[in-house]
């Protein structure tokens, strides 16, 4: 009875196992420790922030290997043969705020896709472009911008919708 039972648990151990293994695979994660995850609504982390640069921000996930983090971002719905470069620039930046953050650069970042994992070197040169997109980003910001068409349903699906003194109404 008692060589019955064990087997069985040794059985659901290794069922519950396999089942971990997938779910890691299917995330696109390496095997490697979890430290930090934002990819659903019951995830408690906080955000990464950087005040000297102002910027805010919550990777999927940092792992931890060989004692440093890293930033991994999950795009499951992606399916490409190279990395959209807009995909690349926020892990560029989750890495940049990693830097600020802790003090210590991560040596790369990953950025898995439906069926393959890319990785991006964080090299000082991919840091100083990541500043130079924020210095852009916020010059574009300080900037006015006139509404570009004149089409009220993609007026009413724009997350500026609500704010806009040129939004289009019916």
């Amino acid at each position: 009875m008692a060589i019955t039972v064990g087997l069985a648990l040794l059985l659901l151990a290794l069922v519950a196992l396999i089942g971990a293994l997938r779910l890691r695979a299917s995330a696109g994660l390496p095997w490697a420790p979890v430290v930090y995850r934002d990819t659903d609504a019951q995830s408690p982390e906080r955000p990464l922030i950087a005040r000297r640069i102002g910027l805010v921000g919550k990777p999927d996930y940092l792992i931890q290997k060989r004692g440093r983090l890293i930033p991994v971002e999950v795009k499951p719905g992606r399916n490409a043969t190279r990395p959209y470069e807009s995909d690349l620039m926020q892990l560029a930046a989750y890495c940049l705020l990693l830097e600020e953050t802790t003090g210590v650069a991560p040596p790369y970042g990953l950025l898995c896709y439906a069926d393959r994992t890319f990785r991006l070197s964080y090299t000082a040169q991919v840091r100083q472009e990541t500043l130079a997109l924020i210095e852009e980003m916020r010059a574009a910001l300080d900037n006015e911008c006139d509404r570009s068409h004149d089409d009220p349903a993609r007026c009413l699906g724009c997350g500026f919708f609500s704010m806009c003194d040129q939004a289009l109404r019916r």
